[in-house]
């Protein structure tokens, strides 16, 4: 499987991306692409980008004497010429070009990712499956946007035979932009939520921007869509390619029955494709995170990977670090940490998965804001402040501004004793609170926005409870 390296040579790069050599021999080899000199190595080939908060240019100086082997700079540049450098009017444009012309150059089938959660967990999920048959790469992290995406497929120069790329985005017309460089083989659609509603005039718009997935594609493109979501379903009507759906829906082409939520034990569920069926268990919490693994399932059966192999991938995977981690702690104490990030929906997944669990003999909440929801920030926070008086909580503390004290107001409101809500500022105020009502046996969720860094929470827990 594979072939050898796509070697990038100075001449080759100044094709692809229209630029102008300005030192250097046509022949000379690339080295790996970097924009941050931070993170440069000796023989790495420096891009200078330029943002609203920065320029790269002021750093190639710097990224010569940390032992660059040349740079790529815009039509500006007035520096002293060394090493393989070449010119372009816009230096952004001109590495996502790159990055287009490798991706086509190495072969790859390339995978592309999108939705409002759980994109992350897929991406991570399909390669791994994947990864039982194939030489799978993937974006790292969170190197998902306009730049992070072209990084990613830059490394496709080794020619894998399969790439997994997630595409971030918070405006429309990202999306568009990220597929038209990545011009994936299949396409994956998790779902449409209320992540990012402050950019959006409404969960539709959502529908629309994430929709952009579905651009370029042709007869021989493949779709992996949810076929429990009300918003995907209508959108991708008119795919002209293959179309793949997972869900609980009846119609659904990888189907889950016979599901059952174990709290902080996970999911089972009974996958049933064309192929045949097989029991699934993962340790990953929720319905959320079942239908993240409903959606790797139907990607890898795209791919013909056995269902056995599907089936014992699923059961070896693990949440990602502060994405629905359980932490059992001495005195029968469990804290799921779910820090990175949230929405409305998230969060309503997450008490889902508090209310299911058996095993706790009290459970507490502490929630962090949910930012970028512009002018339905408090009534989605008040809803979800009912949800949480639902979930068999014993103690709730919310966190952050407005919205944060109208999410408790709301869950007293829905019924839980006023003695039993606080309302904390930030989360160093909070950190203090959870940690002195914790009980022997408890189940803790922590939740919130990264901007609200509910991290601070748990590694306070963990720290005086661990």
């Amino acid at each position: 499987m594979g072939g050898n390296p796509l070697q990038i040579t100075l001449g080759w790069l100044a094709e692809a991306v229209g630029g102008r050599a300005l030192a250097g021999g046509a022949g000379e080899r690339i080295g790996r692409v970097v924009t941050d000199t931070r993170q440069l190595a000796a023989g790495d080939f420096f891009v200078a980008l330029r943002g609203p908060r920065f320029d790269g240019h002021a750093f190639v100086g710097q990224a010569r004497d940390r032992g660059a082997m040349g740079a790529l700079v815009g039509r500006n540049f007035a520096g002293p010429l060394w090493g393989a450098m070449v010119q372009v009017g816009d230096t952004l444009r001109a590495l996502q070009d790159l990055a287009q012309a490798v991706r086509s150059e190495s072969g790859t089938r390339v995978i592309a990712i999108t939705g409002s959660a759980g994109k992350t967990t897929t991406k991570e999920a399909v390669a791994s499956l994947l990864g039982a048959k194939f030489r799978v790469a993937w974006n790292e992290g969170n190197l998902n946007n306009h730049i992070g995406l072209p990084l990613s497929l830059l490394e496709l120069r080794t020619r894998p035979d399969v790439a997994v790329m997630e595409l971030g985005m918070n405006h429309a017309g990202e999306v568009s932009r990220l597929v038209a460089i990545a011009k994936p083989d299949v396409r994956v659609w998790t779902n449409v939520g209320d992540a990012h509603l402050g950019f959006f005039a409404s969960p539709d718009a959502i529908a629309d921007a994430k929709a952009e997935i579905l651009e370029g594609a042709v007869a021989d493109s493949a779709l992996v869509c949810n076929a429990d979501d009300d918003r995907v379903m209508p959108r991708v009507a008119r795919f002209p390619g293959r179309r793949l759906t997972f869900g609980a829906a009846r119609t659904a082409d990888v189907r889950a029955t016979e599901i059952e939520d174990r709290g902080t034990d996970g999911m089972r569920a009974r996958l049933t494709t064309a192929k045949g069926a097989r029991m699934l268990s993962t340790s990953l919490l929720g319905r959320g995170n079942l239908s993240n693994m409903l959606a790797a399932a139907a990607v890898a059966v795209e791919f013909d990977v056995p269902l056995d192999d599907i089936a014992d991938g699923i059961a070896a995977l693990e949440p990602a670090d502060r994405r629905g981690v359980v932490h059992r702690l001495r005195d029968g104490v469990a804290v799921i940490d779910d820090s990175y990030n949230s929405s409305p929906a998230a969060l309503r997944q997450a008490l889902d998965v508090v209310a299911h669990d058996a095993r706790s003999t009290r459970k507490v909440a502490a929630l962090g804001e949910m930012l970028e929801l512009g002018g339905s920030a408090l009534p989605l926070h008040e809803e979800c402040g009912r949800v949480a008086a639902g979930a068999g909580l014993a103690r709730l503390v919310t966190v952050g501004g407005a919205p944060a004290r109208a999410m408790a107001e709301a869950a007293i409101a829905a019924g839980l004793s006023p003695n039993a809500v606080t309302w904390c500022g930030d989360s160093t105020q909070a950190a203090a609170v959870v940690e002195a009502l914790i009980r022997p046996d408890d189940l803790v969720l922590v939740k919130g926005s990264r901007g609200v860094r509910m991290d601070v929470v748990v590694d306070r827990i963990l720290a005086e409870c661990g």
